[in-house]
């Protein structure tokens, strides 16, 4: 039996044609959608999770929320907090006042690498905290309070 016409030997080649393609771009942060691995390499859904999952057993991917599936390089550091919470710190490591605008939902999401209703869900929790004001189609969001990393943890 071929190679091609194995299902082993297919998950493995897509395995190893990941990993080639991360190492040849160390900017590399996020691997394709399962979607596009399907269509590039003509094959089902588990035939490319299978593919995914022997890079997460070999420590060079992780599942991410959202069905994608992000590099992971040793050494790195990664956030794994909530997103809520990372956003929360944007009001001191920006320096905002109570009182101030915040960051639209486009522009967060564009910051993290989410989508913007990912980001939209976050400011719902950091508004019923208190943390955020306001909010809406075409309102401005403003700072409410200054988290305390001590108060979230």
């Amino acid at each position: 039996m071929s190679q091609r016409a194995n299902p082993r030997g297919t998950f493995l080649r897509i395995a190893h044609t990941l990993k080639a393609w991360i190492e040849a771009d160390p900017s590399t942060t996020e691997l394709p959608s399962l979607a596009q691995v399907m269509s590039d390499h003509k094959v089902s859904r588990g035939v490319a999770l299978r593919a995914f999952d022997v890079l997460r057993q070999e420590g060079m991917a992780e599942p991410v929320p959202g069905g994608r599936w992000r590099v992971v390089r040793a050494g790195a550091q990664v956030d794994r907090r909530p997103l809520h919470e990372r956003i929360a710190d944007v009001i001191t490591a920006d320096g905002l006042e109570v009182g101030e605008a915040f960051l639209s939902a486009s522009a967060l999401a564009e910051r993290f690498g989410v989508s913007r209703p990912t980001v939209t869900k976050a400011l719902e929790k950091l508004e019923a905290a208190g943390v955020l004001a306001g909010g809406g189609q075409g309102k401005v969001r403003m700072v409410r309070a200054v988290p305390s990393r001590e108060g979230r943890s």
